[in-house]
């Protein structure tokens, strides 16, 4: 039932673009290190090319993402299909985090809304996309984007966001550094 391609098709992007929530997998190279998967949503995500996305990512509690692909550079993206027909969308590909202060921020963070709390941008290069069935996946009624996240950074300010992530997001819970421990 899976199929393979070597880039993301116009019907696979219309796909991505339809759905309210992805998944976003990485992982230290340490067999003893941690898997990272952490659900996204907010509109956040943005297909560049047929081998290329993005997705803005705001200030949370941790940063392993970002750890890993200072490390290693491995991601994989993860679409489900909540509602008919049945899908999931895999991208699997090399990543790494573009911070304000990156020479393509400006032109990188055109592409998105901009959202209070926003931290660095995540951009792959997609090297296989893959899709399989989705049967197995139950069917939901999307209700709307929860506002806690947004609401947080814009209370915090930006000079309390950027102290936030001074304290909590410069390593992993691994211990691996960020690219934002490079600035501090």
């Amino acid at each position: 039932m899976a199929k393979v391609f070597d880039c993301i098709t116009e019907e696979q992007q219309g796909f991505i673009a339809a759905q309210h929530l992805f998944f976003v997998g990485s992982a230290p190279l340490s067999p003893t290190g941690h898997v990272n998967l952490s659900p996204k949503g907010l509109g956040c995500f943005r297909v560049i090319s047929p081998n290329r996305v993005g997705y803005v990512d705001l200030t949370g509690s941790g940063n392993e993402t970002s750890a890993h692909l200072e490390e290693n550079g491995r991601i994989t993206f993860m679409f489900c299909a909540f509602e008919e027909p049945a899908c999931i969308l895999r991208l699997y590909g090399q990543g790494k985090t573009i911070l304000p202060s990156s020479p393509d921020w400006d032109s990188l963070y055109s592409l998105f809304v901009p959202m209070p709390g926003t931290r660095q941008i995540i951009v792959a290069d997609i090297e296989k996309v893959q899709t399989s069935c989705g049967f197995g996946v139950p069917l939901y009624e999307y209700q709307g984007e929860r506002e806690t996240l947004v609401n947080w950074a814009s209370k915090k300010g930006e000079e309390g966001v950027r102290e936030y992530q001074q304290q909590k997001n410069l390593v992993s819970i691994d211990g691996l550094a960020t690219p934002l421990s490079k600035l501090s």
